[in-house]
């Protein structure tokens, strides 16, 4: 039924099963290049043919999104907050504006944030740096991200299911955000050249 991204993901989960959700979702959490939003969805379609149970999904989902969240914790934690705005000048689709965005999230409701932010888009992946560059407890950012990802895992994952046999029309839709997804990288891709090239042509800042 589907093809292009769609396609390759449901034949992952439809190959791993849990498991496979388990592995893109951490990926997603860590390197977004292809949102959850369109993962969890179609994993629900997969629960509503009856080749996996809900549980299973979530469950994966779940740690899946510990697992990639405990990864940027780990990360802030250890290069610290100037560490971490060196890397976001350096790697390509993160910019020091989204780690500012994260961190006042963090500073208006401290540990709470991780908990709220895993509920929020263009925050759910970041939310983790600055708990890890505070030093939140761990156990405990565990704990928040657990509970904020089961929510917005089953939200989507339910949505999936629920739609059900209306997944012609959503494949439809689901091309174009394929589209998007790809215009998206090649851009960015592109914009990290040109800066990089003028970057080179500028020569070092004094």
């Amino acid at each position: 039924m589907f093809g292009g991204i769609g396609g390759l993901i449901t034949d992952v989960i439809d190959a791993l099963g849990p498991l496979g959700v388990l592995v893109l979702i951490a990926l997603e959490s860590v390197v977004p290049p292809i949102p959850s939003e369109i993962i969890l969805p179609l994993a629900g379609f997969l629960v509503g043919q009856g080749r996996m149970s809900f549980l299973a999904v979530l469950g994966g989902a779940t740690a899946g999104s510990v697992l990639g969240a405990l990864l940027l914790y780990g990360l802030g934690r250890r290069l610290g907050r100037k560490g971490m705005e060196r890397l976001a000048r350096k790697v390509p689709l993160l910019e020091p504006e989204d780690l500012d965005r994260a961190r006042g999230w963090f500073d208006r409701h401290g540990g709470e944030a991780v908990l709220i932010g895993r509920l929020v888009p263009g925050v759910r992946s970041f939310i983790s740096i600055p708990a890890g560059i505070e030093q939140m407890p761990v156990w405990k950012f565990a704990a928040y991200t657990a509970l904020g990802s089961a929510a917005w895992n089953a939200a989507l994952i339910g949505l999936g299911w629920w739609l059900g046999a209306r997944w012609q029309e959503v494949g439809d839709y689901l091309r174009y955000v394929e589209y998007a997804v790809l215009a998206a990288l090649i851009g960015a891709v592109g914009w990290f050249v040109w800066r990089r090239l003028r970057a080179r042509r500028e020569g070092p800042p004094r």
